[in-house]
């Protein structure tokens, strides 16, 4: 097999050398932060010196972080804590207003909510660059201000890298006094994030995006925000995430957010010049390649520098994927967590793409251990790899092939 070149960033990026030290020096102590001996007055000195290192990164207050086992938990922590808080004091609090590009975290938890405890929701359209109108905003509130329970609007999206006005949708929101919540799990360590200064309510984040541990995150969330749990036990975390709390994970965390902070503009420089080369590159290859989204040279304010998405037309992306997979090339056709199943993106589809054109979707996403030979290798590999996928796209297009498909129905579509 061939040496693996890795540009699924956005996925899962590797975790730093510095905090693969530090979690397994803390893994070696032990000791349960709830615990009133010394080994636990220890492990919580840990956590709390890490509570404080997350906000300075992040710019917000120590009081303010919540730690979770990642983003979904994250999310669904803002999302169905919120409404069912809200609710509550108000049933006619049922709305809710959210991106319809969002990850499937808060949309599986909005459909759960509309599914099981009549919340209804109105959405956020986006328009050819996968960007949000904050005056579309202002429509959805005003239509009825005191229905509205939360508005969520992801800071950058995890398949195109646009990234959304979420500052200018919480000035509108608080005019009202609707609070905000954005997912900011791809934009830590690509783009400036500061919590305060967005003027969001609640934000999630999760450590594996910008080189901490897996199954660690956080949920940013003002003092004057009021949650109704997911659980229930202990009282960690201000009463709203109960559970022993990872120590080692969250000092891996607080040592990956204040190195990935403290390196953004370097980073930035690095990523976009990768991510410009890597789709210049792509586009003189002759494959008729489209980029999808906004995208100017060494632009890292309107798009993540380290994204790039490509429709390649005549192609299925996963064929694709699979057959740059075979030539070393780890990459992915979008979200990680819908990775496997045979549907166009509704990221895509909400940019107006055609189901056939969103078919054919690759996202390349670099990080902190991108190189220029990664993305030469890149180049080189897809040729070949289209060659191949639009021969096989064409061959089971064919009117022999559908007419077998017809008798044949194994491996079809999975729900």
């Amino acid at each position: 097999m061939p040496d693996q070149v890795y540009l699924d960033h956005a996925a899962t990026t590797p975790t730093r050398p510095e905090v693969i030290a530090a979690i397994a020096e803390q893994l070696a102590v032990g000791g349960n932060a709830s615990s009133l001996h010394t080994a636990g007055r220890a492990a919580r000195r840990v956590v709390e010196e890490s509570r404080e290192a997350v906000a300075a990164a992040l710019g917000c207050g120590p009081s303010e972080v919540i730690f979770t086992s990642g983003g979904t938990e994250s999310d669904n922590l803002a999302i169905k804590g919120t409404w069912w808080s809200r609710h509550a004091a108000d049933a006619q609090r049922r709305r809710l207003i959210v991106g319809t590009t969002e990850h499937h975290a808060v949309l599986d938890a909005v459909e759960h909510l509309v599914d099981h405890e009549g919340a209804t929701v109105d959405w956020i359209e986006v328009d050819s660059v996968g960007r949000s109108d904050p005056a579309q905003v202002r429509a959805l509130i005003e239509r009825d201000p005191g229905s509205v329970a939360l508005v969520s609007l992801m800071w950058a999206n995890n398949e195109v890298g646009t990234v959304q006005p979420v500052a200018e949708v919480a000035a509108v929101a608080h005019e009202h006094g609707i609070p905000v919540h954005t997912d900011a799990v791809q934009a830590i360590g690509q783009v400036p994030v500061g919590f305060t200064a967005s003027g969001a309510d609640l934000l999630t984040a999760s450590a594996h995006k910008f080189g901490g541990p897996q199954g660690t995150g956080v949920l940013l969330a003002r003092r004057d925000v009021s949650l109704t749990p997911l659980t229930h036990g202990g009282g960690q975390e201000r009463q709203l995430r109960s559970g022993t709390l990872d120590v080692a994970g969250i000092r891996g965390m607080a040592l990956a957010a204040t190195l990935a902070i403290g390196s953004l503009e370097q980073e930035q420089e690095k990523l976009s010049a990768l991510r410009d080369k890597l789709i210049r590159g792509a586009l003189d290859l002759g494959l008729d390649i489209e980029v999808t989204g906004a995208h100017q040279v060494g632009d890292v304010t309107t798009r993540l520098p380290g994204n790039a998405h490509l429709r390649v037309p005549g192609c299925d992306g996963d064929s694709l994927l699979y057959l740059l997979d075979a030539a070393g090339i780890e990459c992915s056709t979008g979200s990680a967590c819908q990775a496997g199943v045979p549907q166009p993106s509704h990221v895509l589809l909400a940019m107006g793409i055609s189901e056939d054109d969103a078919r054919g979707a690759l996202r390349l996403t670099l990080g902190h251990t991108s190189t220029d030979a990664d993305v030469a290798a890149f180049l080189d590999a897809l040729p070949p790899a289209v060659e191949r996928a639009r021969r096989a796209r064409s061959t089971t297009r064919s009117p022999a092939s559908r007419s077998a498909a017809g008798t044949n129905a194994a491996g079809g579509s999975s729900r």
